[in-house]
């Protein structure tokens, strides 16, 4: 399915949607699902990985580890959920070279990434990272322009302008809060970083979505899966491969022994930051597949509008101006990309209706 398409949600006399014979209220019952699962993964990852930091945690190659090392919680739903018989198809299946220097390719991209999100979230609080990566739209809008054939609308360059001067609020936040111990020079790196992962992260988005079209030539849920799960594997060797390398594997005992809430804590804060990683991944699948990539994101987005709430719960974050500012603007841009993928949502039910109506009229 393309983000140009709508979520197969067509007006029709079948209560059956096209999904394994799904009725509409169990393909409702799903999205819902993934969204909690997308958003609750998510904003308790960015949580613990904060709270990771201030307990005493110092490896960001461990960091970045854990966000992909329970990549094999995704077998479950891959063996238990089945998949839907493949429509016959004359087009040549891809070489598995090809398949696999992809999977590599983007495998490492992740692991770049999520050391790029690691590093940022080392030098900034919980809600200033949440408020930054929340850039990823106007990024996802770029990408998707010249490499997803999206057409850039007012609205889509209105949300760009605008998440673009939300970013640009806390780069120029004198009043940075940056975490206690971290010098406030290192606030510029932390937010070059968390800019420059949100940005690959939405490269990476883009690319997905242009091996499913271009490569695959399908996305059905076991392959959307099968993508996530070996581009997992691939970012977990190398993020392993970058603990053992940088030595940082030989604090970690040290680190473990010298953490805050003591050695019980230290091996749950990562237990459960991995496994919070992959709940999210789990609603990030199953929204590329029923509904579409670009939705996917938007709603990655939404929980990174929740997140700084939290912090500012959990962490007692300081809500200055800037930051409220910024967040409200953030909202003003998030709500502007929705509006155009309902737009366009609307506009493809017309013209399937439209295209539907001959057909009906000579069926008659």
């Amino acid at each position: 399915m393309s983000d140009n398409e709508e979520p197969n949600i067509i007006a029709g006399t079948s209560s059956e949607l096209p999904f394994y014979g799904y009725k509409r209220w169990q393909w409702w019952s799903l999205v819902a699902l993934s969204i909690l699962f997308l958003i609750m993964g998510q904003s308790v990852a960015v949580i613990l990985g904060r709270f990771y930091y201030d307990q005493g945690g110092n490896s960001t190659w461990m960091a970045t580890l854990v966000q992909t090392i329970a990549f094999p919680l995704l077998l479950i739903p891959f063996f238990t959920i089945p998949s839907p018989p493949e429509a016959s198809t004359s087009s040549v299946p891809p070489s598995v070279k090809l398949v696999v220097l992809i999977y590599f390719v983007l495998g490492i991209a992740i692991a770049a990434d999520n050391m790029m999100y690691s590093q940022g979230l080392l030098y900034l609080s919980a809600s200033t990272y949440a408020l930054i990566c929340a850039s990823q739209l106007a990024f996802n809008a770029v990408f998707s322009y010249f490499l997803n054939s999206q057409k850039f609308t007012v609205l889509i360059i209105n949300s760009t302008v605008i998440l673009t001067l939300s970013s640009s609020l806390l780069a120029v936040n004198e009043d940075a809060d940056a975490p206690s111990g971290i010098p406030k020079g290192k606030y510029v790196i932390g937010f070059l970083c968390t800019l420059g992962a949100s940005a690959l992260y939405s490269l990476l988005l883009s690319l997905m979505q242009l091996t499913f079209e271009k490569v695959l030539k399908k996305e059905t849920f076991s392959v959307v899966l099968e993508m996530q799960i070996y581009t997992s594997l691939v970012a977990t060797c190398a993020s392993a491969i970058g603990l053992f390398a940088s030595g940082e594997w030989h604090t970690l005992h040290g680190e473990m022994k010298g953490f805050q809430k003591g050695e019980v804590a230290y091996i749950m804060t990562l237990v459960w930051t991995a496994i919070a990683w992959q709940v999210c991944s789990v609603g990030v699948v199953g929204l590329i597949f029923l509904v579409s990539s670009l939705y996917s994101n938007v709603i990655s987005t939404v929980s990174l509008a929740i997140t700084p709430i939290a912090a500012v719960i959990v962490f007692h974050d300081k809500m200055n101006g800037v930051k409220i500012i910024s967040m409200l603007l953030a909202l003003w841009g998030f709500a502007s990309y929705i509006y155009q993928n309902y737009l366009d949502d609307l506009k493809a039910r017309r013209a399937r209706a439209v295209a539907s109506k001959p057909h009906d009229e000579s069926s008659c």
